[in-house]
Formats: structure tokens, C-alpha cells, sequence
């Protein structure tokens, strides 16, 4: 009981590593919401973590528009389109301050915003694909990609004046930008933009070219947006967590294969200690991971710590009936791959994107890899060692011999013996000098404690306290 008793106290200790990463909301709703999220690195995945991160943020505060706070010299295109995806399911409005630079890759995501606007100076362009190094890919690769890259300017670019054909020439060196009887870039070369160059208008009716406008930053951007005072603007703030959480999620299924068996050890072994506090620690970190990642909210780490306590009672109050163990373990397994999903506020579940499969092969591996360190640590643990006086002695029964021809002996039922370990309900017990796994029938009780075998099956014996 004291056990349950300091498991349960530790669950807020748990919730608090679990930090919350959101902006303070403003209170008046008068005023239009403005989240800037910075975009200064090169397109990897940090990036769209801080995209993704800072798009829920603002739909959990009802702001009207996002900000982002361009200058990168481009990088991954599968990262780019993620990025221009999680851009999709913003419901407001979406616009692009080109602070120094969009090159390549940022020059896509700036196409997939309602606007772009340009610090003085600024550039924008030169979006041929090529290597992770920068480096000419081979020539029937670069068509394929070419056209594809194409095709999508197209979709995301539909409705935006030249903006289709100003990206189809900053991708493919032989598309000729020709507007009236002015060539603006012939076959042979990219085009790249100034703040200038993208402002100017074209056409009869007379548009812009590219951009929306120039602005020495963006505090004049949006006084000239929303006029000077009607507007609240948060900028989402790129902690370190965003750099440790790629990290996280990489390792995702060995963190919860270490987690899950040290919780398996903590519940078998007598006493409380390290294995307990350590899982705990190993899975609130998946948690923290994913949700600096932009991935998971607080809720599932809630539910989390719900379905382990739940575990927690049936296991030394009501052992052996599983009435609240098993549904504390799916609340767990569920919310640890809840935690794993990309699920956006105030939307619907999109169940063809196939967003739950990377969550699954995590917990699968998850799981496959707890039960590989358990076999691990019964084939390799020295039974003499620390560990094994911890671990195997303890809670995997590693001196047990109980045999094949003392299953379903019946000469057993009615002897007496001795637990060598405290019963929760599983441990071991002696009987003749001979160790056997054993599980009570109901209650718990400590090591010494005197018992008397009431049934023998295939595994171990069913015994209960004299």
C-alpha cells in the first residue's frame, strides 16, 4: 500500500517535466491576433516543428493571421512540402516577410502564403532543386522533379496573379518569363527577385509581379495591415527544446521500449526505487519530445498518468481481477500514440493521410523492443550481480525450479512454504528449499510472509496467505 501510495504522489511530478510550450493569450478580442513564427534556418525538420508548433498555437488562440518571419537559404523539399501542407490548415490568413531572404526551398513556402511582403533589399528566387549538398542532380531526376515542382506552384499559386509563372522561373531555367512584349527572364538562367523587382506591376489591369509590398519591418508591416494599435502580435519564441525534440523523436521507440520494461521491473520488484521513477521519466521525455515537435498536446500525457494509475490500483487493490488494469493500459498504450500523431485543434481526424502509421511502427517498436530487453536481461544477467539480486531474483524469478514434471502436480496443493519475494500478486515463493513462481489469489503481501498452495498450473502456483 505505501507503494501505490508513493507511485500515485509522483504522477504531478511526471506532469510537471511536461512544460507547456504556448503563448500567453491576450484578452482582448477587439483587436486582431498576429503570431509571427520565425523562419531563419535552413528547411529541415527543426523548422517545421516551429511551423507546426506555432500554426496550433494560433488556432488554440483564435488569431486572424501568422506572420512568418522569412530568411533562409532554402534546404529539404520534403521537408518544404510538409511545411507548405501544415500551411493548408491554418484558417486564417497566412503572409510571408521575406526579412533577407527566401531562396529555393523558401521561396516555395513563400508561394503557398496569401501574401508576401519584403524588407528593403531582400531577395527571392532560385529554386532548382538539387542534392543534399547543394550540387546538380542528374538530368532525368531534375525533369521528374521539375515538372512536379511545377504542377504544385500551379495548385498553390491558382488565383495569385503572375505568381505561378514568377516560381516556374525561379525553377526551371528554361521557362521563359514573358509578360506582354517584356521579357523578364529568358531560357538558360533562374530567376531571383528583388524587394524591388517583385513589387513592380505588370499588365493591363496593373498587378504586382510577386510581392505585396516593402516594409522596414515588421512592426510597420502590420501597422500598415491593421492600422497602428488595432492589432496584439505574439512572436512564438524558438527555445532549444525545438533542436532536442528531432532528436526525440528519432529514438521515440527505444525511449519507450526502456520505459515501458523499467515500469514492467518497478511493478514486480519489492519496494520502491529507481525503475519506477526512471520509466516514468523516459516516457514523460516521448511526451516532451512530441510536443515541443508541434505533434502532441498536454492532454495525452493526462491520459497517460489516468490509465497508470489506474494500473496502479487493480494492481495492489484489487490483484488478480484486471478490472482496472486493463483498461489503464490501452488508456496508456492510446495516449502514447495520441501523444505520436500530428492532430491539429478544431479539425477532423483526416484518416486517409495515413497520420496514425508512424505513430503505430513507433509504439509496435516500442513494445517489441521492451520485450527484447526483458529476454535480453533474463539470457545475460549474471544472477549474482547487482542487477540480479534487483532484478532477476526478484522480479523475473531467475533461481525458480519449477519443472515441467511439478506442473499440475496436484501433490503440491496443500503444502506450505515461505515468500522469498513480496507478492503483488506474482513473485516467488520456497517450498522444500525449492523456489517457485507463485501468484496469490487475492491481497498482497511482503517477503517471509507464511503461504499455502491452492492450486497448480502450468506456470506457477496459485497459493494464499496462512
Amino acid at each position: 500500500m505505501k507503494k501505490l501510495f508513493r507511485l500515485l504522489c509522483l504522477l504531478p511530478t511526471f506532469v510537471a517535466l511536461f512544460p507547456s510550450f504556448l503563448p500567453a493569450q491576450d484578452g482582448d478580442s477587439s483587436k486582431n491576433k498576429v503570431i509571427i513564427i520565425p523562419i531563419r534556418e535552413q528547411i529541415a525538420p527543426p523548422e517545421l516543428h516551429v511551423l507546426r508548433r506555432g500554426l496550433k498555437s494560433a488556432i488554440e488562440q483564435g488569431a486572424d493571421t501568422v506572420i512568418l518571419d522569412m530568411e533562409t537559404p532554402g534546404g529539404r523539399l520534403d521537408v518544404t512540402f510538409d511545411m507548405l501542407k501544415a500551411i493548408e490548415k491554418f484558417p486564417g490568413k497566412v503572409i510571408t516577410y521575406v526579412n533577407s531572404e527566401a531562396i529555393s526551398a523558401g521561396a516555395l513556402i513563400s508561394a503557398g502564403t496569401d501574401e508576401i511582403h519584403f524588407a528593403p533589399g531582400a531577395v527571392i528566387g532560385a529554386a532548382a532543386p538539387v542534392t543534399g549538398g547543394g550540387q546538380d542532380i542528374d538530368e532525368t531526376m531534375k525533369l521528374k522533379i521539375v515538372s512536379y515542382l511545377k504542377a504544385r506552384v500551379r495548385s498553390i499559386s491558382d488565383g495569385k496573379g503572375y505568381r505561378g509563372e514568377v516560381l516556374s522561373a525561379m525553377i526551371d531555367e528554361d521557362f521563359e518569363l514573358k509578360i506582354g512584349e517584356e521579357t523578364l527572364k529568358p531560357e538558360g538562367e533562374l530567376l531571383t527577385l528583388t524587394a524591388t523587382e517583385a513589387i513592380k506591376e505588370y499588365g493591363n489591369p496593373a498587378q504586382p509581379l510577386l510581392g505585396a509590398g516593402i516594409s522596414p519591418d515588421i512592426d510597420n508591416l502590420m501597422d500598415t495591415l491593421f492600422g497602428k494599435g488595432n492589432y496584439t502580435a505574439t512572436r512564438l519564441e524558438v527555445t532549444w527544446s525545438e533542436k532536442v525534440s528531432q532528436f526525440i523523436t528519432i529514438i521515440a521507440p527505444l525511449l519507450l521500449a526502456a520505459g515501458l520494461l523499467l515500469i514492467f521491473i518497478e511493478f514486480k520488484t519489492p519496494g520502491f526505487g529507481i525503475f519506477g521513477i526512471s520509466g516514468g521519466i523516459l516516457l514523460a521525455i516521448v511526451f516532451f519530445g512530441h510536443h515541443a515537435a508541434g505533434l502532441s498536446g498536454q492532454e495525452a500525457v493526462l491520459f497517460f498518468f489516468l490509465g497508470f494509475a489506474l494500473v496502479m490500483i487493480d494492481l495492489f487493490l484489487l490483484p488478480g481481477f484486471f478490472i482496472l488494469a486493463i483498461p489503464g493500459a490501452l488508456l496508456m498504450l492510446g495516449s502514447l500514440l495520441w501523444g505520436m500523431s500530428d492532430i491539429w485543434p478544431d479539425q477532423p481526424l483526416d484518416w486517409d493521410s495515413g497520420f496514425l502509421f508512424k505513430p503505430l511502427v513507433n509504439l509496435t517498436s516500442g513494445i517489441g523492443g521492451a520485450i527484447l530487453l526483458f529476454i535480453l536481461l533474463i539470457r545475460f544477467m549474471p544472477s549474482g550481480s547487482l542487477w540480479g539480486k534487483m532484478v532477476l531474483d526478484s522480479a523475473i524469478g531467475g533461481e525458480s525450479t519449477i519443472s515441467s514434471a511439478a506442473r499440475n502436480d496436484p501433490s503440491l496443493i496443500g503444502a506450505t512454504g515461505q515468500a522469498v519475494t513480496a507478492l503483488f500478486p506474482s513473485g516467488e515463493i520456497k517450498i522444500g528449499g525449492k523456489r517457485y513462481d507463485a501468484r496469490l489469489a487475492l491481497g498482497t503481501v511482503p517477503p517471509g510472509t507464511e503461504v499455502k498452495v491452492v492450486s497448480v498450473g502450468e506456470f506457477e502456483l496459485t497459493v494464499e496467505a496462512v
